[in-house]
């Protein structure tokens, strides 16, 4: 019996001892906890803050804020506006979307912190660099991220113009329809020749894709493009872009906005083109003089037109690009998937958050 009693009581210290290093471990990792949650606020604290438009459809689409929240506290503008002295100083990063919030000198004074615009997409016609980067602010696009979803754009926009596909489906569900009509009779794609006015990125995914439709491809840009790159979509350099206008069925229009090329496309490029030629345009409205282009598409000077992009956008609902039947347009969408916003929204924060740290940002706007 005394033995199985001391066993007993061994058994016992043994347990008392396990509870006690259990209650040791369950304490210790509660002050684990309590710590690693107090550094996780510190951390949350210590995120800078960047200014936003809003967070709707006309702004940041809900399924990306998650990538800004990581690095950022946000505030839309609306509530930055209601107290700008409180909010002001904390602000050193603007994301900008679809031009909003507009970097105008007026809310950038407000900024004294602000070390970078990150603009979502690549133009920045809308951005006064020089005065922006003269506050010492960064400036920063997103290339490279965009050209795949607008150069599929433009390649949709001409099959849908060359083969009428909008006109098609119209007819299709009008419940009036007992016959196809010969008007819905297209042009052939496959063979053709399209000439495209700006071989950048985008231009260059262009290139790519209509080479599996077998076309001829004719390119004009302020610098040739190295042989490598000609040969491996088979494109041919027009120094002159006369030479394309006239040549081409299908001329897209794939560069940026500047004082060159605003109204780069008006009445006397329009006559070059051929009578059966359509344009179109993933660039920017002012690239292309709208008058000059309602009165060619009226007068068949040339067959039809494209548009992702116009000015204003949106058009007048008057303007007479709205009426006319050889034209298609699209609100400016080359980028709206949710892919590529998530790539743009990616590749913003990056590049504030490397200004924010004081290094060097992956896609700053430089003066020329």
């Amino acid at each position: 019996m005394g033995g199985a009693g001391e066993e007993q009581i061994e058994k016992r210290k043994r347990q008392t001892q396990v509870w006690r290093r259990s209650e040791r471990t369950e304490g210790e990792e509660e002050e684990s906890m309590r710590l690693c949650n107090s550094k996780k606020q510190t951390m949350a604290e210590d995120k800078p803050w960047a200014l936003i438009s809003e967070v709707t459809e006309q702004g940041f689409i809900k399924e990306v804020t998650d990538i800004i929240k990581q690095h950022f506290h946000i505030i839309c503008l609306r509530d930055f506006l209601q107290n700008p002295q409180q909010h002001g100083p904390k602000i050193q990063a603007i994301l900008m979307w679809n031009t909003y919030p507009a970097a105008e000198p007026s809310l950038l004074s407000s900024l004294p912190s602000l070390k970078v615009v990150a603009n979502g997409g690549v133009g920045i016609d809308h951005l006064d660099v020089p005065y922006i980067t003269s506050l010492g602010v960064k400036v920063a696009n997103t290339p490279g991220v965009v050209s795949d979803a607008t150069a599929d754009m433009a390649m949709g926009l001409l099959l849908a113009s060359a083969r009428k596909i909008v006109e098609g489906h119209q007819i299709a569900v009008d419940p009036k329809t007992t016959s196809i009509p010969q008007s819905l009779m297209g042009v052939e794609v496959t063979g053709s020749t399209l000439g495209i006015i700006g071989l950048g990125h985008i231009g260059y995914k262009i290139a790519q894709r209509s080479k599996g439709f077998d076309m001829k491809i004719l390119y004009h840009n302020r610098h040739r493009r190295s042989v490598e790159d000609e040969q491996s979509v088979g494109a041919s350099y027009c120094e002159n872009m006369d030479d394309l206008l006239r040549e081409s069925d299908f001329v897209v229009l794939v560069v940026n906005l500047s004082p060159e090329t605003k109204g780069l496309i008006s009445h006397r490029e329009l006559s070059l083109m051929k009578p059966t030629a359509t344009l179109i345009n993933v660039s920017r409205g002012l690239v292309v003089d709208q008058d000059a282009l309602v009165k060619a598409l009226r007068s068949g000077e040339i067959r039809a037109a494209a548009l992702d992009v116009t000015h204003p956008e949106p058009l007048p609902r008057d303007h007479p690009l709205l009426s006319l039947p050889n034209v298609l347009i699209t609100p400016h969408v080359g980028t709206y998937t949710y892919a590529t916003t998530r790539r743009m929204v990616q590749c913003m924060v990056d590049n504030a958050v490397a200004a924010v740290n004081g290094q060097p940002v992956p896609n700053e706007v430089k003066l020329k």
